[in-house]
């Protein structure tokens, strides 16, 4: 049985007490909308010259879909934060995504892992191109990490939508790879999920923006919701 949003949302309670003695250390944390009605998650923001806006309806689509398909109780519409913003903590879960360059600042670095360490979540997707500048950034947030690749029998992969046999779907085919999904982890809890190769927010975008077919957008949408209900339940 899942747990409902509403408990997640007591367990981001007790963590702002920890985040809160963290800011007596010079971090702001805001937690105003943590007490909102409704979850509601974020895209990141970066800098370095990448297109962190790619996909503009992919997340208002996902969250469309997880909210009817696995009543997840989510804000129909997303936020949109930066690694080094106080604003990063009102947000259990991040989508970051693109084709080019992303370099995050020494703050944004510490940041960023205050945020991951405290029970944030970071979501990661391949837009083809991005992974040999995402890993040495990420490299500097968890430097004691290394990505894992996750097996299809991982419980990511079997929400309410089975794709244990499978793993990750393939959206879209670019150098005849594998997708493939890789994650770090902190004390045992899955921190950030890598999405390589899959093109999964190009799926949760509208079918007409790529041409994708019915089936391909669902599967995408099944796996994102997947993703989500996972990082809610962990």
């Amino acid at each position: 049985m899942k747990t409902p949003l509403w408990k997640q949302r007591k367990r981001w309670k007790r963590i702002r007490g920890l985040l809160l003695a963290v800011s007596f250390l010079g971090f702001a944390v805001p937690f105003t909308s943590l007490y909102a009605q409704q979850t509601r998650i974020a895209l990141l923001k970066y800098g370095g010259g990448g297109d962190w806006y790619a996909n503009p309806t992919s997340l208002p689509n996902l969250i469309a879909f997880a909210n009817e398909a696995a009543d997840m109780g989510l804000d129909p519409v997303p936020a949109t934060v930066e690694p080094g913003s106080a604003d990063l903590f009102n947000y259990p879960f991040v989508h970051l995504t693109g084709h080019g360059n992303v370099v995050f600042s020494p703050a944004e670095v510490e940041n960023l892992r205050t945020y991951l360490l405290g029970g944030g979540f970071l979501h990661i997707d391949d837009n083809y191109g991005l992974d040999k500048f995402i890993r040495p950034q990420m490299k500097k947030v968890l430097p004691e990490a290394d990505f894992v690749e996750l097996p299809a029998s991982h419980p990511i992969f079997k929400q309410t939508f089975d794709y244990s046999s499978t793993g990750l779907p393939k959206i879209h085919e670019h150098n005849n790879k594998r997708p493939q999904g890789f994650a770090l982890f902190h004390e045992g809890r899955m921190v950030c999920f890598y999405t390589y190769e899959c093109d999964l927010g190009d799926g949760w975008e509208s079918p007409e923006v790529h041409g994708d077919k019915p089936e391909t957008h669902r599967k995408a949408l099944e796996m994102g919701t997947n993703i989500l209900q996972f990082v809610f339940t962990q």
